[in-house]
């Protein structure tokens, strides 16, 4: 029996739990749980953080803990009983765990690496916190570490900012909303600015000194020195080195480090060094050689300096290597620094050009208390503390010091009967009352312990030596009165004995006769002269002498007289001695009592260090002189006590108020004083008025903070001694005091009088008067007070008068005063605060400091529970409402619409400003209750007011919904503004249906409404779906889900509208379906009615809801575009289409309409385009590649065109498209783009608007630009011809407008363009085949197909892993096949990808000779519609021994809705066709596919394009190889036997043909031979012998001894022209028609780039395509290069299983070109001098048929396109096949010669004039040059001649499939030939999807005899007198096509 559990609510997992069994609920280690029943040791609950999974799990798997439980029952929230730090470390942890594994993802390593480190911190902190040893303190600063960490953390991941108070996190229901931004605030702060420290120390640890002249031991003393002052700032530190340099005592660290303290921010200059002097202990000379003498003396070694400010930008964990220099004269010795400094140097250098002393310096902030927290480490191991001389700039109350300083600055001495100077050594002694020497009182430095006497150095033969050693002698305050210090002087000898001999000494008393120190300063003092054995021992003797030569007594001449002094400077630093004489006259005023008026006057002049040192004495002082002798001293002894107070207020000494208020507290017993003090102040301030100087009565003022401590303090003394007498006496002067202050502060006065600024002070430090006064008054009596004084002040004050600001800083220190606290006080003073505060507010006057004010009183108002209190606040509430509410809401509106301040510090103050009103506004509308409502809306007297308050009060939630609102973490916030905005708008919802209905309806109150329900509902902070589960959690547990019940109350007013409903009809569709965009399901059946709702008040209205589907689209389109790469937009998108889909709703209550149909069609449209819109959102996304962006901005664009007929839409998604090309490179694709909207503008001079990026212009200004954005895009993406088309059309528009300039740079941008097409290289691109099947695809692929433009140089593997990076979770199709409907219906994405080739349309140019290929590569990959696939298969049985009588090949062709290239790179299949090719066709295929290649490449070979003869060498050697190898002999085989002749009668003509193919292959080969031997090299001979024999094997197998005569009758033909305009041969060609030659002109051009085969391959087919070689001369072997199939009997010329048909044997794709013949013509009989050896390419093959004999077209392969087939010549009239074999060549000596004129080309885009096509019907597509083509796809590429008109009737078609011929001409007379070439695809000519088939020149018109004419202007093309169809006037060129108009989308 399961029971819901009292006490075990909350646990710990222990171990993993699988949860196997059934309901079991799996656990892992740590997570937390909520239990909510128990049986038998089994507990159901869930983990927390996946609180919809419930289930059980085993008791003694969790470790219980204690929890309170909060809203007990279903929605119950469990809360940990633990230090709330721990809940807070414990789940923010949790959440960045999530977080931290997604930075590893997302390859962020370095945040990855440090928040690990942070966790790891945290969890190790917890551990402490948890274990609970830590003390209280320590406890504190873990809790703050941690706090700190966290925060970085949620900072660094983007999380929301925690309010804290004491490190616990703040429950915002809890505490006002005013305290709850301040906290906000503080924290924002603290984050944004940390306060630069104040004070700064500097350690610094010796390391070593380095220097090749050791040897001694040696002491360095470092310091601080300010170069500015020249004078040290610090004691000196003190360390022994060994003789190796090192530290004496290592174990000892802090007698090698130091921390110098206490250095102020203005000691981090450039002027200030640390400088370290080093002096070395052993003899005087430092190269003397070793005697008996062992004496030591302390001698100069050297000194470093380094400035402080280098330590700011060094690294502080730097080591330091000090240069040490040495003096060059040892005299200046005291002043090396210096120089140093100065870089004097000529008075220094390197003392050894390797020394230096290794020492590690850091410069380290904040108090030293702060440091040891931070730097533990350094303080426990040891650090001695180095102290600045002198006080530190703040001086702490207990700082105990007592150092003297005493600097030996220099000496003068007498020779001393010497011929040379002394070398002198001080000895220092500090010597007591007694004359007993003081035992370990002399400090050379710190570090070091303090020694009994000090040595100083000598400085070799000096009779003036300067020193500059400073000492310490940290004597005891009670030992300083008697003591003195002896300074004994010995000359060191350099002899042998080393001896000192003492010769003099001097002497300094400590303390003066009257308890003054030595004062500060240089002395001289004289030098006692002595013998060495005289003794010092008694020092009475000596005492009584002089000490010092200034105060030597007149009389005393002897002494005066020697020249013999000694300076030394004295420097006291103590907290307990004075030198100062006026201050021990006054502590001592009982003395003396006739001094005590001078020693109050002279108080003022005594400095305020000394003052504050003996404040206690003084103090006592004061009030004693006051208790005796009030009546004389009273005035003194106040205005005395006033400059103490006011002393205190200074920075330097404001540390010591609270050791005055101490004294008030502990020490003060003045109990009379309290009248002497009233008297003296009333008398001041009854003065004011009339006084002429108002500065002492403002020190007066300044300082009655403390004068009424003690006027208070007294009278409790008092009253304490007398049991409260006189009480009433004390009232009433307390009440006259006051009236004497409010007289003076009624004073009215214009500007800045000296009154007005005495008033202002006394407003300053009056609220810090009321917490004294409560300590004997009333809360009452003392608020009254208050309210009358500050009620006393004027009221018509001038607005610039600063006495305003200052009233609003003491109204201001009132609400924060303990007086305000208090409620009864605060119900008297809220009015007079309430007043102040309105008149500033309107006025927009000091608004930061009205905001702190409003802030303080609004945080101070809680909802109590009990009766009273609650009252009390409802009041005060009241109150404020009354007052502020309205004024508050125009302040935020005023400051909002202001334009923001430049500076940054104005901003920043702007925006806490606004801040503050907003939470102020907030803390407000929180505490108002449903009766202040009611109270507020009837207050209103007219309903303008109210209209005008709701408007505000609606304005100000849309200011404070903005995001900018607060800072982006600040979500705490926020989602305590949308439940007080939510509440109000409750509140305020039914005086909207109250007084602004029916007759009152007022159309802008209502809009504004509706305008904020719908921002509320979609601000970022409410979608709780973008949030983490936990965060979820919290704020549905605080809040609920706040959207929904805006969303409710949306639908209640709407239903409350009525008629009234259309006015919003269509405004309000946008913002509503803004709200249904939410994906929050309660929300979106609210909104959904709505929809219905106004499409029939439309339809009501109008008859039709064409405003609102208008509406409804352009708000869909916004919304993407707003919502584009916006994190919280990224899933609202998803859930539009149940919106109009799925939901029933909707469609339901459509379909009860009789407007149902038009409603039901509107629904559909918005479906598709929300798919489109929706796929869009998706590939806009950041990161997604632009492939796919690409493709759904084409499907959308369309969809905009053709569907909705949007204009602006499609032109904006038109440059979207453009932007995406521009972006991915691909500016072909981009210049069709843009072209879209080029071809919706006209020439004309229409003004257009701004639009996009295009400024206002003319429609013809547009067009011409975007013309020449285009022209300049197909430059880049070489699409050369095209923009050629644009030149032209601009040409006719300048032309036209007689714009001669631009005309010209446009003819020379069109010249340039064709100057690029014959100059520049051009990729050919691969077209791939993507199939995109599966339900996971976006809607524009979703089971699709599209034919693909790859990339440069992208192979289809390549293209096919870019396919599968762009769909990472698509899986590849490995077979051609068409899938099934699993595929298509499936939940998952895949894709299907191969190989297509183009076919081409323009067959007329490609087949057309002497056309460069550069020309050709354009048309053969450029407007292509149709594009086929072929797949090998068997079809029967499969014959092992000759597989070809079997092998069928499937060809597809695939036709799209676009032609490639276009406004994509990809388009979408329209249709596909499937034929089958029979073994015998693709047989013939193959061989013609051979053929050509063969003929290419002798073509190559022949004009010399080929930089080395191995390509044909290859090809040779495959072919001749396969043949002798069987390849021919198996198609005999195969098709020329009885068997397959008898059942494939239809096939005859086939046969026939293949059998002419293999003959006419074979004669290609022997002139391939005859050309190879001609070129072959030396080293290939062995080779091309091979060949040869190989050659005569194979004729043998076909059974061919000699060629027929037929063959040997007819001509090899080849692509671009006969060899016979190669340099080398002599080719002239015969025709069976009479021998008539026809001159060929030939564009061949020398380059050196060999054929290349274009080839279709499947790499997903089974059988993959072998490649035929491309012929780049590689020595490839014939296996390799014609390995066509799997049998290893195969030859090449049998068939390949996939690629074969769909081989293109192109031309070479490089232009080529050579010189033209000089003799253009020559006639056939010079052929007949040829020998057979010689018998160049146009050898003679008769023809064995006759044309009327062979099959039409469509019996071989496809119909669809015109077979580029060898042409046939038919018979001439009379002619027959006798006659062509009676022909035979002659030889003849006759060679070409060369010519220097270039070839002549034709312009690639002139229209095809009428003369210029031949009737013949032996051309067909291709002319007579003997290039089959290789499939349906291939681009066989032509040139040949073209017979006369009339030879032939024009009504016979060509036949198809023909044995190449000769096309010559039996006459003399040559006729040339105009080549010309027709116009490129044009640009615009994309709108019929299918090309119709060039026509067969059979059909074509006659050609003219007469030249043609010159192409007419432009303008007269414009008439429209030309006709553009093929009935033009033969004697006139066609002119350009028009462009069309926008291509069909």
């Amino acid at each position: 029996m399961w029971i819901p559990t009292e006490h075990e609510k909350y646990g710990v997992v222990l171990a993993s739990f699988r949860g196997t069994i059934q309901h079991g609920l799996p656990l892992e280690i740590g997570d937390t749980v909520q239990i909510l029943e128990k049986c038998e040791g089994w507990y159901r609950g869930f983990i927390l953080k996946n609180p919809n999974v419930k289930g059980i799990f085993p008791s003694s798997y969790i470790h219980l803990k204690n929890a309170h439980v909060k809203n007990k029952g279903q929605f119950e929230t469990v809360i940990p009983d633990e230090d709330s730090v721990i809940t807070e470390m414990t789940s923010t942890l949790r959440d960045w765990g999530a977080m931290w594994k997604q930075l590893y993802v997302k390859n962020e390593g370095d945040l990855f690496h440090r928040l690990w480190h942070v966790m790891n911190e945290i969890l190790d902190l917890r551990r402490q916190v948890l274990v609970g040893h830590l003390t209280h303190d320590r406890l504190r600063d873990v809790k703050q570490h941690i706090t700190a960490r966290l925060d970085w953390g949620n900072e660094q991941l983007g999380l929301d900012l925690v309010p804290r108070r004491e490190f616990s996190m703040v429950d915002p229901d809890e505490i006002s909303v005013t305290e709850l931004y301040r906290l906000m605030e503080h924290r924002h702060r603290k984050k944004e600015t940390s306060t630069p420290a104040s004070t700064h120390h500097l350690f610094v640890h010796v390391k070593s000194l380095m220097s090749a002249n050791l040897g001694e031991e040696l002491e360095v003393f470092f310091h601080i020195y300010d170069g500015r002052e020249n004078r040290p700032l610090s004691e000196r530190f003190f360390v022994r080195l060994n003789k190796s340099g090192l530290p004496k005592s290592p174990e000892k660290t802090e007698r090698q480090c130091t921390l110098f303290v206490d250095l102020g921010s203005s000691d981090l200059r450039k002027d200030v060094y640390i400088v370290v002097h080093i002096i070395r202990i052993g003899r005087m000379g430092a190269g003397e050689k070793k005697n008996q003498c062992n004496v030591q003396y302390r001698r100069p070694f050297g000194c470093a300096v380094v400035s402080i400010a280098d330590l700011l930008t060094a690294d502080s964990k730097d080591d330091h290597l000090l240069k040490v220099y040495a003096c060059n004269t040892e005299s200046e010795w005291s002043q090396i620094h210096e120089n140093i400094i100065k870089k004097a140097n000529s008075r220094y250098n390197l003392s050894g050009s390797n020394t230096g002393l290794a020492v590690a310096l850091q410069l380290l902030h904040g108090d030293i208390d702060q440091l040891r927290r931070e730097y533990m480490v350094l303080f426990t191991r040891g650090v001695s503390i180095t102290r600045k001389l002198g006080f530190s700039d703040v001086i702490m109350p207990g700082e105990m010091r007592n150092d003297l300083y005493i600097t030996l600055e220099k000496g003068e001495f007498e020779k001393g009967g010497k011929s040379v100077a002394r070398n002198v050594e001080i000895t220092v002694y500090v010597l007591d009352i007694d004359g007993q020497i003081l035992k370990g009182h002399v400090a050379a430095g710190s570090g070091e312990p303090s020694v009994d006497e000090y040595h100083s150095l000598v400085l070799y033969h000096n009779n003036s030596p300067r020193w500059g050693d400073q000492i310490k002698l940290p004597i005891p305050v009670d030992m300083f009165r008697g003591s003195h210090v002896r300074f004994e002087f010995r000359h060191c000898s350099t002899k042998d004995k080393g001896e000192k001999k003492l010769f003099g000494y001097s002497f300094v008393p400590l303390m003066q006769e009257d308890g003054r120190t030595l004062p500060d300063g240089t002395h001289e003092l004289i030098i006692h002269k002595c013998e060495e054995n005289t003794s010092l021992a008694d020092c009475s003797r000596y005492l009584k002498q002089p000490f010092s030569k200034p105060n030597l007594p007149s009389n005393n001449q002897t002494l005066k007289g020697t020249k013999e002094s000694f300076w030394i400077t004295s420097f006291l630093c103590s907290t307990k001695l004075t030198q100062n004489g006026d201050m021990l006259d006054l502590l001592k005023w009982r003395a003396h009592p006739e001094r005590i008026n001078d020693s109050l006057s002279k108080l003022k002049e005594i400095d305020g260090s000394e003052i504050v040192k003996f404040l206690q004495d003084t103090l006592d002082t004061l009030f004693g002189i006051l208790d005796e002798s009030s009546q004389r001293y009273g005035l003194k002894v106040f205005d005395s006590l006033v400059h103490i107070i006011n002393l205190l207020q200074d920075s330097k000494f404001q540390h010591f108020k609270p050791v005055m208020d101490t004294y008030i507290e502990s020490h003060f017993a003045g109990a009379l004083s309290y009248r002497d003090l009233i008297k003296v102040l009333k008398w001041y301030v009854d003065r004011i008025v009339d006084a002429e100087h108002q500065d002492h009565i403002q020190q007066v003022l300044k300082a009655s903070e403390y004068i009424f401590k003690y006027i208070i303090q007294s009278r409790r003394l008092f009253s304490l001694a007398t049991g409260g007498q006189n009480e009433e006496e004390f009232r009433v002067c307390i009440h006259e005091l006051f009236m004497s202050i409010r007289f003076f502060l009624s004073q009215e006065n214009k500007g800045t009088t000296p009154v007005a600024q005495t008033q202002a002070v006394f407003l300053r430090t009056f609220p810090a008067i009321y917490g004294e006064l409560l300590k004997i008054f009333t809360v009452r009596e003392v608020a009254g007070f208050v309210r009358e004084t500050l009620g006393s002040l004027p009221t018509t004050v001038h607005p610039d008068c600063p006495l305003e600001a200052v009233k609003l800083q003491c109204i201001a220190k009132t609400v924060e005063s303990q007086l305000y606290i208090n409620p009864d006080s605060r119900c008297i003073l809220l009015p007079v605060v309430l007043r102040v505060l309105q008149a500033h507010m309107q006025e927009q006057r000091d608004l930061v400091m009205c905001a702190q004010i409003l802030s303080s009183m609004l945080s101070l108002i809680k909802k109590e529970e009990n009766g009273t209190a609650e009252l009390v606040v409802s009041e005060e509430v009241e109150l404020i409402v009354e007052s502020l509410l309205g004024v508050l809401l125009r302040t935020i509106l005023e400051i909002s619409n202001r334009p923001q301040p430049a500076g940054t510090s104005m901003r920043l103050q702007f925006q806490d400003v606004t801040g503050e009103f907003v939470a102020c506004l907030l803390a407000l509308l929180r505490q108002m209750s449903d009766k202040h409502y009611q109270k507020l809306l009837q207050a209103f007297s007219s309903k303008d007011d109210l209209r005008d308050f709701l408007l505000h009060i609606f304005t100000v939630f849309r200011i404070l919904i903005r995001p900018e609102m607060f800072p982006k973490d600040w979500t705490v916030m926020r989602l305590v503004t949308n439940n007080v905005i939510i509440t109000t708008v409750l509140y305020l919802s039914d005086a909207l249906r109250k007084n602004f209905l029916n007759d009152k309806f007022d159309y802008k109150v209502w809009d504004s409404y509706f305008y904020l329900s719908v921002i509320f509902i979609n601000q970022p902070c409410l979608q709780l779906e973008s949030f983490s589960p936990s965060k979820r959690k919290k704020i549905l547990e605080k809040y609920g889900d706040m959207r929904v019940m805006m969303g409710c109350e949306i639908f209640s007013m709407w239903q409350n509208l009525g008629e009234h409903k259309l006015n919003f009809i269509p405004a309000m569709i946008g913002p509503f379906l803004e709200v249904t965009l939410v994906p929050q399901p309660d929300l979106r059946n609210v909104m959904i009615p709505i929809f219905h709702d106004m499409m029939d008040w439309e339809q009501r209205r109008s008859g039709n809801f064409k405003q609102v589907e208008a509406k409804l689209i352009d708000k869909l389109d916004s919304l993407m575009s707003e919502g584009k790469g916006d994190e919280t937009y990224r899933e609202l998108f998803n859930s539009i289409i149940p919106l109009f889909g799925p939901y029933p709703s909707l469609l339901k209550k459509i379909e009860r309409e009789t407007w149902r149909e038009s409603g039901i069609s509107l629904i559909a449209t918005v479906t598709r385009l929300m798919e489109r819109l929706l796929d869009y959102r998706d590939c806009m996304k950041l990161g997604e590649v632009d492939g796919k962006k690409i493709g759904c901005t084409v499907s959308l664009l369309n969809f905009y065109k053709t569907e909705l007929n949007k204009e602006e839409m499609y032109i904006r998604y038109i440059h979207k498209l453009y932007d995406l090309h521009l972006k991915a490179q691909n500016y072909t694709e981009a210049s069709y783009t843009l072209l879209l909207y080029d071809e919706l503008l006209e020439w004309s001079d229409r003004p257009l608007r701004e639009f996009l990026n295009y400024p206002m212009q003319s429609e013809w200004q547009r067009k011409e630009y975007l013309h020449l954005t285009i022209i300049q895009n197909f430059d880049r993406g070489k699409c050369w011809e095209n923009g050629i088309i644009l030149c032209r059309e601009l040409a006719d528009q300048y032309e036209s407008y007689y714009d001669y300039r631009n005309l010209s740079k446009m003819r020379m941008m069109e010249a340039s363009l064709y100057d690029k097409i014959m100059d520049q290289q051009r990729l050919e691109p691969e077209f791939f085949r993507v199939g995109f099947y599966g339900k996971k695809f976006p809607f524009f692929l979703r089971n699709k197909e599209f034919v693909c433009r790859g990339h440069d140089y992208e192979r289809l593997e390549a293209f096919q892993q870019r396919m599968l990076n762009e769909f990472p979770h698509a899986i590849a199709m490995q077979h051609v096949n068409q899938p099934d409907q699993t595929i298509y219906q499936a939940d998952a994405q895949y894709l299907q990808i191969y190989a297509v080739t183009p076919i081409p349309d323009s067959q007329d140019v490609l087949q057309r000779d002497g056309v460069p290929d550069n020309i050709k590569s354009f048309y053969k990959f450029n407007h292509i519609w149709r594009f086929r696939y072929d797949r090998p298969f068997h079809k029967g049985t499969k014959d092992k021994e000759n597989e070809f009588k079997s092998l069928w090949v499937e060809r597809t062709t695939l036709t799209l809705i676009q032609s490639l290239p276009g406004i994509s790179r990809w388009f979408e299949v329209e249709k596909r066709e499937l034929v089958e090719v029979s073994p015998l066709e693709n047989a013939i295929e193959v061989i013609e596919n051979k053929n050509l290649q063969l003929r290419t490449l002798i073509s190559q070979c022949q004009s010399r394009q080929m930089q080395n003869i191995n390509p044909l060498t290859m090809c040779l050697n495959g072919v001749i190889d396969a043949a002798v190898n069987g390849g021919l002999a198996r198609y005999q085989e195969a098709f020329f036997v009885k068997d397959y002749i008898m059942n494939h009668p239809e096939d005859g003509e086939k046969i026939g043909r293949l059998r002419e193919l293999m003959f006419e292959q074979a004669h290609i080969l022997e002139y391939g031979l005859a050309v190879h031997e001609k070129f072959v090299p030396q080293d290939m001979r062995p080779l091309h012998k091979k060949l040869v024999d190989q050659f005569h094997l194979m004729k043998s197998s076909l059974g061919i001894q000699e060629f027929p005569a037929y063959v040997r009758a007819s001509p090899v033909h080849f692509t671009n022209g006969s060899p016979r305009t190669c340099r080398n041969s002599v080719p002239s060609i015969i025709s069976p028609d009479g021998g008539r030659g026809v001159a060929r002109r030939s564009f061949q051009r020398r380059t050196s780039y060999p054929a290349v085969n274009r080839y279709s391959s499947s790499s997903l087919s089974s059988q993959a395509s072998n490649e035929v070689s491309n012929i780049t001369g590689q020595s490839e072997s014939s296996d390799e290069v014609f390995n066509m199939q799997p049998s290893p009997s195969t030859s090449s010329l049998s068939s390949n299983h996939s690629a074969s048909p769909n081989v293109t044997s192109s031309a070479p794709s490089s232009a080529r070109g050579s010189p033209q013949m000089a003799e253009k013509h020559k006639h056939s009989r010079e052929n007949a001098c040829l020998s057979p050896r010689e018998r160049p390419v146009s050898a003679i093959f008769p023809n064995p048929l006759d044309p009327a004999q062979r099959a039409p077209a469509h019996q071989i392969g496809d119909t669809t396109l015109p077979r580029s087939d060898p042409n046939l010549s038919a018979p001439d009239k009379g002619s027959s096949a006798k006659n062509m074999r009676s022909q035979s060549p002659v030889p003849t000596s006759r060679s070409p010669q060369k010519t220097t004129v270039p070839p002549f080309t034709p312009s690639p885009t002139e229209c095809q004039s009428a003369s210029l096509v031949s009737n013949s019907p032996v051309l067909s597509g291709s002319y007579s040059s003997g290039i089959s083509s290789l499939s349906r796809c291939s681009v066989s590429e032509a040139s040949g001649t073209e017979l006369p008109a009339g030879d032939h009737p024009p009504h016979q078609l060509p036949p198809p499939t023909t044995l190449p011929n000769s096309v010559s001409s039996s006459s003399d007379e040559p006729i040339r030939r105009e080549n010309k070439t027709p116009p490129p695809y044009s640009v615009y000519e994309r709108n019929n999807p299918r090309r119709p088939v060039p026509l067969p020149h059979s059909l074509s018109i006659p050609p003219q005899t007469d030249p043609p004419a010159l192409p007419p202007k432009p303008h007269q093309l414009r008439t429209g007198s030309m006709k553009l169809d093929g009935t033009a006037d033969p004697r006139v060129p066609r002119p350009r096509p028009l462009p069309r108009k926008v291509s069909q989308l």
